[in-house]
């Protein structure tokens, strides 16, 4: 690990960085634009709360197949290539939900945005790693965190808001624009070490295979089934408008999360990462559990699981990058957000049909359950050493 007070004698924001930061920022925009209304317009479609978890569900397969596939495509295509074509996938098929008047039509559109969504998260952590200064690595991920995240601050219950006030067609198109402004910024975006020197053809199993990385990507699976209960749940649970409502609750998990996550990469720039696990996990179980409930319980377990979840998305992230070499950059990056997508998508599909046989809170408590039970994974992590 590298040395406490060395944060600052290398420059974070350079014109490359600045790029990644904004191309980012635009397309993750989009996709926290529709994840909230895409459930909802596939329930209104005859789908039901079991239609609504398969939209997610749906969407977080194709994203995570993708993304174990990127290390392959990362070595015959380089980051560029696969950034362009994931920003297509992401945005243009999202003006056909509009057109798309069932289930089924819903979920294929749905497919072929998912695998655009697998192919940009993964260049992003990558190149983010690659370009930042070794001394500040966590800080840059943490700005990287920050680009991702400050969209879910407000885009989630914007697009709550916008299907409400105006249509689901509005947000749709909004949703397809977004990751489309990310183009212009690739050109931008110049890596400065040869693709061939950054990336070797080690697969996703294999890295499955080494302990330390799989503790890591199974509890943070874990971690990211609650998130994706509560994008896809807690709209259906409490609905209505006002602070006090589903879109209230995901703004504060929005602000406190990107707040946390920022916190988190500096702190692992200074002193282990893996200290802030624990504490993540326990937070998060415990927002978890209580949201469901509404009114201020709800929002005060909002910022608890918000600052949970940022926590630990940043942490994880920046032990995967600790635990592979230099060369395997975009494996790291791959186990990572395959844990984020495979549990988000894991967790409304399999919860939704927990909502359906006992409801809402109790399907909320057992998912938090779930998440404090890796905490035998932290002690097995620090028994390994």
């Amino acid at each position: 690990m590298d040395k406490p007070g060395t944060i600052g004698k290398s420059p974070l924001l350079t014109r490359p960085v600045v790029m990644l930061v904004f191309t980012a920022f635009t397309s993750i925009f989009g996709f926290q634009l529709l994840l909230s209304v895409v459930p909802l317009y596939a329930d209104a479609a005859g789908g039901g709360s079991s239609g609504a978890g398969l939209a997610t569900g749906i969407f977080m397969l194709t994203t995570v197949l993708t993304q174990i596939q990127m290390p392959r495509i990362l070595a015959r295509f380089g980051y560029s290539a696969a950034l362009t074509a994931g920003l297509l996938f992401l945005g243009v098929p999202a003006f056909l939900y509009a057109l798309a008047g069932s289930l089924p039509t819903i979920l294929a559109v749905t497919l072929v945005r998912g695998a655009g969504f697998g192919a940009i998260t993964v260049v992003f952590a990558a190149l983010f790693a690659e370009l930042a200064p070794p001394e500040r690595r966590g800080e840059a991920l943490g700005l990287l965190g920050l680009a991702i995240t400050v969209p879910t601050i407000f885009s989630n219950s914007l697009g709550l808001w916008l299907s409400d006030r105006f249509g689901f067609g509005t947000v749709f198109l909004l949703g397809g624009l977004l990751p489309l402004l990310g183009l212009g910024a690739i050109l931008g975006i110049r890596h400065t070490v040869p693709y061939s020197q950054t990336n070797d053809s080690t697969g996703f199993l294999a890295g499955m295979r080494r302990g330390p990385l799989r503790r890591l990507v199974l509890l943070f699976c874990a971690t990211t089934m609650a998130a994706g209960v509560t994008v896809t749940f807690l709209p259906l649970a409490v609905p209505g408008s006002g602070l006090f409502s589903a879109a209230g609750a995901l703004l504060v998990v929005g602000v406190v999360t990107a707040i946390s996550r920022w916190w988190a990469g500096r702190f692992g720039d200074r002193r282990d990462a893996r200290l802030l696990l624990a504490p993540g996990l326990i937070a998060c179980a415990a927002g978890t559990a209580i949201m469901p409930w509404g009114g201020v319980v709800m929002i005060s377990g909002a910022a608890i699981f918000g600052a949970g979840f940022g926590v630990l998305t940043n942490a994880t992230l920046i032990l995967t990058m600790q635990r592979v070499s230099k060369t395997e950059y975009g494996l790291g990056s791959t186990l990572w957000n395959a844990a984020f997508d495979a549990g988000t998508g894991l967790g409304a599909f399999a919860f939704g049909f927990v909502v359906s046989a006992l409801g809402f809170t109790w399907a909320f408590v057992l998912c938090a359950i779930l998440v404090v039970s890796t905490l035998t994974l932290v002690y097995q992590d620090y028994a390994a050493d």
